[in-house]
Order: C-alpha cells, then structure tokens, then sequence
C-alpha cells in the first residue's frame, strides 16, 4: 500500500515511567495520596507518569526524601490525561509527554542504567522550586 496517511497499528504499547525515590518492587500499585515531591504537605489526587526518560529523570533527581532516585516502569490500571502542570503552562502542548491518573498504576519493570542531569542543573531546578514555595506560587491542578 503506497497511501502514506495510512499508519499500521503498532504492536507495542506505549511505555510510561515514574521517577521517584520509593524502593519498589515489581508488582507494587502506586496509589494516589502520597505526598508531593513539590509542595510539602500536599497529598496527591493523581499518580504522574511520563512517556520520556527525561522527564522520569526530573521526577527522580527532584523527588522529595532520601536515598537514590529510581525510574520505574509503570502500567496505569485506568484512564490517562495529560499533565496540566505542565502541558500548556509550561509548554505549549505536552512535549515532555507527562501524564496523570486517578487510578493506581502497576510497577511493572525499573529503569537500571540512566544518566542524570548535570548537578549544577538540579541543583538549579531545586532552587528555582524552593523559591517558587516560599512565594506560595506553585500550584498543582488538581
């Protein structure tokens, strides 16, 4: 078929991470109500997901608590949207590929070998959240 509008339908289904620095384990739900890696005592409605390693990477180096951050390889159990956080505030349309959802999503594999940000940029990226929280200016669209 040379019609080039025509898109097989793929085989493969999309992959969606989670950075964090929960120790997880295969199989383990990710529920809502945890509390947000970006305004303290803030408990959440949706569990964030993306379709990038990057923006996984962000999560992961920017996540609230202690020990080493972890990309998980997770399979949402119910409908996505995307991030109003950041699709269409922070930059037109959704290129980092971030997403949202209600419903619990399932670890289904970790991302072992990943190469994080320069430090000067998160630490940058972290002071740039630290002061936004002290102005009270992040909100998070619930």
């Amino acid at each position: 078929m040379n019609d080039s509008n025509h898109l097989a339908p793929s085989i493969f289904k999309q992959t969606y991470f989670h950075g964090t620095k929960a120790d997880l384990k295969l199989g383990d739900l990710l529920g809502i109500g945890s509390e947000s890696n970006y305004e303290e005592n803030r408990e959440l409605k949706h569990i964030y997901m993306a379709a990038t390693l990057d923006a996984a990477i962000w999560g992961a180096e920017l996540a609230r608590g202690k020990g080493r951050g972890r990309i998980y390889l997770v399979e949402p159990k119910g409908e996505i949207e995307d991030d109003p956080n950041l699709t269409d505030k922070k930059y037109p349309g959704n290129p980092t590929m971030s997403y949202r959802s209600k419903q619990a999503c399932r670890i289904v594999g970790e991302v072992i070998n990943w190469q994080g940000h320069p430090e000067e940029q998160v630490k940058a990226r972290r002071n740039a959240l630290a002061k936004h929280q002290q102005k009270g200016t992040i909100v998070i669209e619930d």
